[in-house]
């Protein structure tokens, strides 16, 4: 792969953030198995589960037990969601390290996320607190990862549209992304969380954000409600982002927003960045993806949502056709 600057990296959030919100719940050796088939077709960050309660969230169960048994492939960052200090605590119990001055390497990743929202109101529905109570819980959680040695990065959701409260004032986004990364968030991914976001207002948005922090520590999480993912993907890329959040088979969505659905999908986004005239590249194995893509969709009980992944089995399979009719005319 080239490293010009027109490489895209792919975060994978379809084993926390795409499975989250799917009715089903799969067990934790499923998951070991879709996070190591991932890490296989080349993904380089890929998110592999969320210390949340299984309470709220019982798609999340089994993270310890993850952590515990999948692959750890070189070179791939394995994310977990940590949303407060209980949740960091959970994480390092994992681990012999007790002392910041330990290194990450105990522990069965290199990385956390944390996240907040660009409204009071999504994020009294998400976490029971207003913006600022959030980031000020937030504030130690990545003082101590970091003193661990672990990379954090950042959400925050509603950036375009809030489901309680409507539309989003851009600069509410920037003020909340500016204290992530004062807070030492490497990057912060921007989340149209309703699916609501358009290539022109996901400009503004981005161009307001751009103005207090480098374009190069935001990445963008985008979901396909109204089919506009795609699209607003490529107006993010134009504007210097380089990291794009994505989900196999379009899993997904969020349980706090009413009626969204599932994040972009993959392979979508693949195609679209792996086009020969995109002028960008991204690391991935197409063909892996689609197959992974209808596996997990599978296990499930869903259908695969992604167009793209549909497209190339359809394609496939109609050349295996093809290829057996020949073999039969011989």
């Amino acid at each position: 792969m080239s490293t010009s600057s027109n490489l895209v990296r792919i975060v994978e959030v379809g084993p926390r953030d795409g499975l989250q919100n799917e009715k089903a719940v799969i067990s934790p050796s499923v998951k070991v198995e879709l996070i190591n088939r991932l890490g296989h077709a080349g993904l380089k960050s890929i998110e592999a589960g969320s210390f949340v309660s299984p309470k709220w969230v019982p798609q999340m169960a089994g993270t310890s037990e993850v952590l515990a048994h999948m692959e750890k492939i070189p070179g791939v960052h394995y994310p977990v969601l940590v949303p407060n200090q209980k949740g960091l605590e959970a994480l390092f119990s994992l681990s012999d390290s007790s002392s910041p001055s330990s290194s990450s390497s105990k522990l069965p990743t290199d990385e956390i996320a944390i996240f907040t929202a660009a409204t009071d109101e999504f994020s009294r529905a998400n976490t029971n607190c207003s913006v600022a109570e959030s980031l000020a819980r937030l504030r130690p959680v990545a003082a101590v990862a970091i003193a661990h040695g672990l990379r954090v990065r950042g959400y925050v959701s509603v950036v375009i549209t809030c489901p309680y409260s409507g539309k989003v004032d851009p600069r509410k986004v920037r003020e909340v992304t500016k204290e992530l990364i004062d807070m030492g968030c490497y990057e912060v991914s921007l989340g149209d969380t309703n699916g609501t976001g358009t290539p022109s207002t996901v400009r503004r948005m981005i161009e307001e954000v751009a103005s207090a922090v480098p374009v190069s520590k935001l990445a963008g999480h985008f979901h396909d409600t109204y089919g506009m993912a795609i699209a607003n993907v490529m107006t993010a890329l134009s504007l210097g982002v380089r990291t794009i959040d994505s989900s196999i088979g379009g899993l997904g969505g969020c349980p706090y927003s009413p009626g969204a659905t599932g994040n972009v999908a993959t392979e979508d986004v693949l195609h679209a960045i792996q086009a020969p005239d995109s002028g960008y590249e991204a690391e991935g194995d197409m063909n892996a993806l689609v197959d992974i893509g209808f596996w997990i969709s599978e296990q499930l009980g869903r259908d695969n949502v992604s167009r793209a992944g549909k497209a190339y089995r359809a394609a496939r399979l109609r050349m295996e056709r093809e290829n057996v009719k020949e073999r039969s005319n011989l």
